[in-house]
């Protein structure tokens, strides 16, 4: 077996967010007519989880009298989930340009909300999924890999 040095994971890639530029919505063009670059940052796993746990809400479940319910000891709860709001907060964090966290662009589109943004700057059906498709490819958290799109282009 190789060298179990330590070393090997001290990595500077791991301690820094890399940032990736990819087109734009082909619909947002630059004044010579050429798609707008997206910058967006690779947020670790540790940002991303953080991110989630925010738009997690957890209640304590009772039973018809009012009890609690207990099961092995512990008491069940109920998890709601805001997922929409957590992607577009993901959305928000990932994107270095254009940074939805602007003040004057925050102040153009009248939010106060951040997760708010993405829907106000990229309005349409077709600007928004290709963000959000850009921003979970970026983050590693699309669901369909390479194998299943070559599939998929075979059969078109």
């Amino acid at each position: 077996m190789a060298n179990k040095d330590l070393r090997y994971f001290m990595r500077e890639e791991a301690k820094v967010e890399q940032i990736v530029t990819v087109p734009g919505p082909e619909s947002i063009k630059d004044e010579n007519g050429e798609v707008i670059q997206l910058e967006i940052k690779q947020l670790h796993n540790d940002t991303i989880a953080k991110i989630n746990e925010m738009y997690e809400s957890k209640t304590p479940l009772k039973d018809k009298k009012g009890n609690f319910i207990v099961q092995n000891g512990n008491v069940v709860y109920k998890v709601e989930r805001d997922r929409n709001k957590a992607a577009r907060h993901l959305m928000v964090e990932a994107l270095v340009y254009p940074d939805l966290k602007d003040k004057k662009l925050m102040e153009y589109f009248g939010c106060v909300d951040i997760t708010e943004m993405p829907l106000k700057v990229f309005p349409t059906n077709k600007e928004y999924g290709h963000v959000s498709k850009q921003v979970l490819k970026v983050l590693g958290l699309t669901e369909e890999d390479d194998e299943a799109k070559e599939t998929k282009d075979a059969k078109n």
